[in-house]
């Protein structure tokens, strides 16, 4: 299986890293195709730079760490070549308030995930994922011991869900699912499962449990 990842910022390089130290096969890709490069040269590997076309193209599960208006641009342009994949939504809707915080730039009954299900082809198969905590914690919680953090992801498709949550267990975490994607509310910015919202930081397998 290989797995591309749209966007090599914040969360999508830590991603990135993560899969490539559980030994996935991945491409990485940009806008500014330079920027993959470097990570793939860094990460080594199973890592491989291509243009944004031709990683969706090569990949089986595609992973848009790209801001949600980007998604929605992408997907309006490009939405036909996703038909078939697994495609994983880390967005967040929100932007800079002015104040030194954020603000949610949909409204507080949507989500991103319901958003971009309407977006996507028939045939492709939305699994929210790998967007309910922050770059730091994506980076310093993967494979913490003795006990491992939790990613919780949603999805109506339970085989797309299944293979995101063998990619979680890759980058080094414990995936936990919360429900269909009418559910992805709670693992965005604000929602109660979410490191920036109620919840307020990593939780174990047993905490998460807890929760649902």
């Amino acid at each position: 299986m290989t797995t591309a990842i749209i966007g090599v910022g914040n969360i999508g390089s830590r991603v990135a890293r993560n899969l490539a130290t559980g030994g996935e096969k991945i491409i990485v890709a940009d806008r500014t195709f330079k920027k993959a490069q470097m990570l793939a040269g860094a990460l080594g590997g199973n890592v491989e730079a291509m243009e944004v076309d031709d990683a969706i193209k090569s990949a089986d599960v595609v992973i848009l760490a790209i801001y949600f208006d980007a998604i929605k641009a992408l997907l309006a342009d490009k939405g036909a070549m996703f038909t078939g994949k697994v495609v994983v939504d880390p967005s967040n809707p929100i932007a800079p308030d002015g104040n030194g915080g954020f603000r949610k730039i949909i409204p507080q009954d949507q989500s991103s995930g319901q958003l971009i299900a309407g977006l996507l082809p028939a045939g492709a198969k939305l699994v929210k994922a790998f967007g309910t905590l922050g770059a730091q914690s994506l980076e310093a919680a993967a494979n913490r011991m003795p006990e491992r953090a939790v990613l919780f992801y949603a999805s109506d498709d339970m085989g797309a869900g299944e293979t995101v949550a063998r990619l979680i267990t890759a980058g080094g975490f414990v995936p936990v699912y919360v429900g269909g994607i009418d559910r992805s509310i709670r693992i965005e910015v604000g929602g109660d499962l979410h490191e920036f919202g109620k919840l307020g930081r990593t939780v174990s397998q047993q905490e998460a449990s807890a929760l649902i």
